[in-house]
């Protein structure tokens, strides 16, 4: 008993002598943090607000919050500081999170000094985000802000975006066809639910070995349709760099549609139809491909359905270079392609995938697996996920929300009944493309390229020998020998020594129009525009809003009996 005193003095300094273990400080920079409303910055994220060497700085607008996005797995306290300066005294600044709400002094300082905010208890894990506003501003700045500084047990563990590039992940789908299939159409629908729209954002449907088809959000003011196919070779940022060999070449376009080139993700053609699109709207989205292996190339052409007037509205038409296979490596993706508002959430839906065989069969897609970009390989971004949702897919990305969707993930969705109906024939753009092609015609007449007899619905004809036998009629089978060009003597098809016989009301509308006007052993030249004959389709020679020519000799004819 007597020795109790000794024992307890030699426990509490062997107690106070014992070291205490610090807890690691996370900083995540200030650069990582997003402005709401954005930033002005450019595509490159390059900003005035935000710099990997400055952190925040030039922040003077008090109706502009800084936010700083993370994710806590661990409860517990959750202790939180910043460094931050302001050469002139008198701002002050409230920062909220986990419910709290604290107000500190931005102290007056060329250099950055440490700030203690406060601290807050953690009760649940999950995404978490702290908001810094102005309350009282006596001077143009705010405060710049270096990174904010998290201690406790909340801190553990902690994930945050630590790298410079604030952009969501990019989140894909893939649709897995055998390799033996050779398609030559791919369709895709996609609908943006409301809300989901975020500025700087890409949805796209019909994804291919060779480019991507889809539309985007590039402003407050204007929205976009975009179909880009890559040239060939490998680089990766300047087009002109490119040989010609490797280019991407322009076949053909719609009214109104802008065409160009394009770098910095690769390079090649770059098109795009100005269009509000709007959510809750499902839009239809056309690729065909035309291989063409004596040139080791296949021309692509997007076509893109306006709901509105319910006509196909061709983008554009690519050749592309050193490829000569049909369409593969099918895949849609939803992209936040500008960082200044990376923390917004996107979400887009996509249903009803078929694609069509050479032998002209559709074959349904209800199998995708999900992917990402190396933002998210590399774990700087975990908010992205994917399921199926009312018998579509979906992909979203941003927001920092969990999710448990894992890299490779597989989804099904049913098979349904509904084919694409598509009739190119029913063009959005005919009208205008009519009244052009009509004035190409007559100036060709004019110049002594053509002479004729007659016209009728536009289309130009020429009796080049009379004939003696029975006038055609449209349910005739007509048995004949026949040269087809186009209005630049490019020749596309042509009969040699056996006579080709066909129903001809399952011909082009322009045989259909003044075929009738030939007798039997007589001789027609018709002049057909694109209208008749096959419009904004692409068959590789016959490119999309061509003139055809033809030559056609009526051997015999087959009256319907």
């Amino acid at each position: 008993m007597q020795n109790w005193p000794c024992v307890f003095l030699v426990l509490s300094s062997l107690l106070l002598c014992t070291p205490v273990k610090s807890q690691k400080t996370i900083s995540i920079p200030a650069y990582t943090a997003y402005a709401v409303p954005a930033d002005e910055s450019t595509e490159t994220d390059d900003s005035d607000l935000f710099s990997i060497n400055n952190g925040i700085h030039n922040w003077t607008n008090p109706k502009q919050q800084i936010q700083f996005n993370f994710k806590i797995r661990n409860k517990g306290e959750l202790q939180i500081s910043f460094f931050t300066k302001n050469k002139q005294p008198g701002s002050r600044v409230s920062v909220s999170v986990a419910g709290k709400v604290f107000t500190v002094m931005v102290p007056q300082s060329n250099s950055f000094q440490l700030v203690k905010i406060g601290t807050v208890q953690i009760i649940d894990s999950g995404f978490y985000v702290l908001t810094i506003s102005s309350s009282q501003k006596n001077t143009a700045l705010i405060a710049d802000i270096k990174s904010l500084e998290l201690n406790g047990e909340a801190a553990k563990n902690i994930h945050f975006n630590a790298n410079a590039r604030r952009n969501a992940a990019s989140v894909h789908l893939l649709y897995p066809v055998p390799d033996s299939l050779r398609i030559i159409s791919f369709y895709n629908e996609i609908n943006i639910p409301e809300g989901s729209d975020a500025l700087h954002s890409y949805f796209m449907a019909c994804g291919f070995a060779r480019g991507y088809f889809g539309i985007q959000v590039i402003s407050k003011t204007e929205r976009r349709v975009i179909f880009s196919v890559w040239d060939a070779g490998n680089e990766t940022a300047d087009r002109n760099k490119v040989a010609d060999d490797n280019k991407v070449k322009l076949i053909a376009k719609g009214e109104d549609v802008f065409a160009d080139g394009f770098g910095n993700e690769g390079t090649g053609g770059h098109s795009h139809w100005v269009f509000n699109w709007k959510t809750n709207e499902t839009y239809k989205f056309l690729v065909t491909a035309y291989a063409d292996s004596v040139s080791n190339s296949t021309t692509y052409t997007g076509y893109f359905f306006i709901p509105d007037i319910q006509k196909w509205k061709m983008i554009a038409s690519f050749k592309a270079p050193k490829d000569g296979k049909p369409i593969r490596k099918l895949y849609s993706f939803v992209e936040n392609f500008w960082g200044a508002n990376g923390q917004v959430f996107r979400k887009a839906y996509f249903g009803n995938q078929w694609v069509r065989h050479e032998n002209g069969a559709w074959h349904q897609l209800t199998l995708s697996k999900f992917s990402y970009d190396a933002t998210g390989k590399a774990g700087d971004r975990i908010d992205y996920g994917a399921g199926t949702e009312n018998n579509m897919f979906y992909l979203w990305n941003g927001g920092f929300k969990s999710s448990n969707t894992q890299f490779n993930d597989s989804f099904i969705r049913q098979a349904s009944i509904e084919k694409p109906a598509i009739d190119l024939n029913k063009n959005a753009d005919s009208l205008t493309e009519a009244q052009l092609e009509h004035d190409i015609i007559l100036d060709a007449i004019r110049k002594g390229q053509f002479d004729t007899t007659g016209s009728i619905n536009g289309v130009y004809y020429k009796i080049l020998k009379p004939g003696s036998g029975d006038q055609v009629a449209l349910s005739d089978t007509i048995v004949v020998f026949y040269k087809g060009q186009l209005l630049n003597g490019t020749l596309f098809d042509e009969t040699k020594q056996i006579p080709a016989r066909f129903p001809l009301n399952r011909l082009i509308k322009g045989w259909q129009i003044a075929l009738p006007f030939c007798k039997q052993g007589g001789k027609i030249r018709l002049i057909i525009p694109s209208a008749s004959g096959y419009s904004i389709k692409n068959s590789g020679i016959i490119t999309p809003n061509s003139i055809l020519v033809f030559e056609v000799e009526v051997v015999d004819i087959k009256k319907q009996q």
